[in-house]
């Protein structure tokens, strides 16, 4: 149940739909997923070490700002793991999940990510990266790979109405499946980092 509650909280804050510094009522979470409190608590506890939220004492538990500020911080890291992550992968995938990421390239590249909801869009954008973390077969590398990409997701959340051409970098991706697909680590490996800057090139030109 502490699971269950985690993810569903966790994926309210990435998403937004848990604001920015807005406070965490744990029992109107646990009534809304219908579960007790303490997995609720247990999962916040998750979550903080996540820095999706932060606890005050005895003012209890926020949900974390956005912070541009943190863009350069997590970029910083992610130019450097996403690459490891896409290289991994491209080097050690077996031929049935080849063809599962060729197949998702197919469905992406036909497409239309403007008639997509912010959500549709951004799930999509999740979905993509943690098959590509999952597959480089490093448990510890894909954990901390979701944890930035989460804090990632929450800026490009905050300004995903103003992109005129978030479905580009969404396309990206592309590119990146295939390049992993057909085993060419060091295509996939470029493709990541550009993916990587051009995320933040994006996001702080909006600022």
């Amino acid at each position: 149940m502490a699971e269950k509650a985690y993810q569903s909280i966790r994926d309210r804050l990435i998403m937004l739909d848990i604001p920015p510094m807005e406070p965490i009522d744990d029992a109107a979470l646990a009534q809304s997923l219908d579960i007790g409190r303490t997995p609720v608590r247990e999962a916040l506890k998750r979550l903080e070490i996540d820095r999706l939220v932060v606890s005050y004492p005895r003012r209890g538990t926020f949900a974390t700002a956005v912070d541009i500020t943190d863009l350069a911080y997590i970029s910083d890291l992610r130019v450097h793991l996403e690459p490891l992550a896409a290289r991994r992968a491209a080097e050690t995938l077996g031929d049935p999940e080849a063809g599962e990421f060729t197949e998702l390239a197919d469905f992406l590249d036909d497409m239309d990510f403007r008639s997509l909801t912010r959500d549709e869009v951004m799930r999509w954008d999740l979905h993509v990266h943690r098959a590509i973390y999952h597959a480089a077969g490093n448990p510890h590398l894909e954990d901390t790979l979701i944890r930035y990409d989460n804090l990632a997701t929450r800026i490009f959340c905050v300004f995903l109405d103003r992109m005129a051409d978030f479905d580009s970098h969404v396309m990206e991706h592309s590119g990146l499946l295939r390049a992993i697909s057909s085993r060419q680590p060091d295509k996939a490996e470029r493709l990541a980092r550009e993916h990587v800057l051009n995320f933040d090139k994006a996001m702080r030109s909006l600022v």
